[in-house]
């Protein structure tokens, strides 16, 4: 039996249909008719998560995982709020996110009664869609509500993907379930066209174009998209720069160690390395030098966005191409003629090619005193291939781009917003569906504000820790500057000496910990075995600020003496 709240009858039944079968559910009352509701169908498939805060982060990993929209639904009040921070991060991880949030009648609205703040339109800009479904009393009412949930669900997935919400007025009594099954409803599907390049500027430009560059920016793994690169790559001598976030392992000559070729290049050699045309693709971008670099040398940049947003990140955007871009680079690779051999375009991409080769080779063979460096270099050294990869923000994303990974890597991070919460929650939410290792690499300050969400019951055996505890914000010693505060350690890094070993080993999870490299290799054999372990496992590995400066100092030190040899 279901709930007798037509509203939410006739949402869980468009949820059915367009096969949203994912939900993210935190305990309530006032959404207590669309929990009963949705857990008791069996077409659903259920997460119970206490702690919104990590509930919309879990359903992230999930939607990373499932590639579909994935539900979280929440109570009235303050908990929705709760879900802002993942709201923010789908917006900018084009991430079908799909907030259903319970709440009190309008008529009681700031009204000082219990759990009543203005949900309607709380999200604002970072949802693509709000919408607030009417309580039914005819059928007018009853129209309504369906076309206000068939737009909503549209929005999840027109263009690219982004998050929605819909917000459900419920009126007491909540707990009272006589439907025998649910209604049929009218269902409006979603017809997509594609798109391909037909500007014949754009055409001209690549053409006459002696240095070309692709960067590719935050991807999931696309194969097909990795094809088209590397085949554009090769017959057009185009440079191809890709962090591991673009998981483009498999473009052959994709350049990775960008940010460390600008790092160590005098201007004379970044003068030979500035691109005519620059073609962008996908997400964020961590390399602050990058930006600085691209917004120097002003190429003629084309954007391809599927929503045809407009995101000038290098001050020198000349249009955007709106459509997938895998279509609009087929059609280039297609369309428009290969060039001759063209010498300038040659030497170009051999110039970036040779540094890459070089910094591989270099970077593979440097020993790095015990630091946050150290660790995560031997922990990719030591880590299988086919395994998915999750990264925490700051230090740990910006450290592992340094270093090459294993082969088949999928990698994944919070980069949309770029915030230390959550990280934890996405990966675990991840494991979930993942049938392989599932490994995070997170600090402690991420890992501290997220933990909540290891008390959940879907902490599986593939997932596997990698807690780099420095005593606080390390990379905030880094900056320039910093140290010119006498609040650094106290306030700005939030210096501690806390150890998660007491709650990981409260929790059943199987802890390791590292204080030296030796003590650190040892961990590594249980800790990187594909076999599944009993438990997840939680290795904790304590470096200090003062030796993760020198060690990134003497890092790139050694990097710019081998390149002047």
């Amino acid at each position: 039996m279901y709930t007798d709240k037509l509203n939410v009858q006739i949402l869980v039944s468009l949820l059915i249909e367009h096969e949203i079968s994912h939900v993210v559910l935190c305990p309530g009352s006032r959404n207590s008719p669309l929990i009963h509701t949705i857990s008791q169908h069996p077409f659903f498939k259920c997460f119970s998560i206490f702690d919104e805060r990590s509930a919309g982060f879990f359903g992230l990993g999930l939607a990373q995982k499932l590639q579909r929209p994935v539900a979280v639904c929440c109570t009235s009040g303050t908990a929705l709020v709760n879900l802002t921070s993942a709201v923010a991060e789908a917006k900018y991880q084009q991430i079908p996110l799909l907030v259903i949030s319970a709440d009190r009648p309008s008529a009681w609205i700031n009204q000082m009664d219990g759990q009543t703040i203005p949900q309607q339109g709380i999200f604002g800009s970072l949802v693509r869609k709000s919408v607030q479904l009417p309580e039914i009393q005819n059928d007018e009412d009853r129209w309504y509500c369906e076309r206000l949930i068939n737009e909503a669900i549209l929005n999840l997935m027109q263009h690219e993907y982004a998050p929605v919400h819909i917000n459900v007025p419920i009126s007491e009594p909540l707990f009272q379930y006589t439907a025998p099954e649910l209604p049929s409803v009218n269902t409006v599907k979603l017809c997509h066209t594609q798109k391909t390049i037909s500007d014949p500027e754009f055409v001209q430009n690549w053409e006459k174009a002696e240095k070309r560059m692709i960067l590719v920016g935050q991807l999931s793994h696309n194969p097909q998209l990795e094809l088209i690169i590397e085949q554009i790559s090769r017959q057009w001598h185009c440079v191809v720069l890709c962090e591991h976030l673009a998981n483009m392992q498999n473009v052959s000559d994709a350049i990775t160690h960008f940010d460390t070729i600008l790092k160590i290049s005098d201007s004379s050699v970044l003068q030979k390395l500035k691109p005519d045309i620059l073609l962008t693709v996908g997400g964020h971008i961590v390399s602050k030098r990058l930006k600085k670099f691209l917004r120097e040398c002003r190429p003629v940049h084309y954007l391809i966005s599927e929503s045809g947003e407009l995101a000038d990140t290098f001050q020198s955007l000349h249009a955007v191409i709106e459509g997938k871009p895998e279509n609009i680079l087929k059609n280039l690779l297609d369309t428009v003629p290969h060039p001759a051999n063209n010498a300038e375009a040659i030497a170009y991409k051999m110039q970036w090619n040779s540094f890459q080769n070089a910094l591989t080779q270099k970077i593979s063979g440097i020993s790095i005193p015990w630091s946050d460096l150290s660790v995560i270099q031997l922990f990719l050294a030591n880590m299988p291939s086919n395994t998915a990869l999750h990264l925490a923000n700051s230090g740990t994303v910006r450290y592992t781009q340094l270093f090459d990974l294993p082969s088949n890597t999928q990698v994944y991070c919070n980069r949309g917003t770029s915030g230390i919460d959550g990280t934890l929650s996405t990966s675990v939410g991840f494991s979930v569906l993942h049938h392989g290792i599932t490994y995070l690499i997170i600090g402690d300050l991420s890992f501290f504000y997220d933990m909540n969400v290891l008390m959940c019951r879907y902490i599986t055996n593939n997932l596997r820790i990698l807690l780099i505890n420095n005593g606080g914000g390390g990379i905030f010693y880094q900056l320039p500057g910093s140290k010119k505060s006498s609040a650094l350690a106290e306030y700005i890094a939030a210096s501690h000496s806390v150890s998660a070993k007491g709650w990981i080993e409260s929790l059943g999870i199987c802890y390791l910990s590292a204080k030296t490299v030796d003590k650190l290799r040892q961990c590594m054999i249980p800790f990187t075995q594909t076999e599944s372990h009993k438990t997840a496992l939680c290795l904790e590995v304590f470096t200090d600020t003062l030796s993760n400066e020198k060690a990134l100092k003497t890092f790139y030190e050694i990097l710019e003496n081998t390149s002047h040899e």
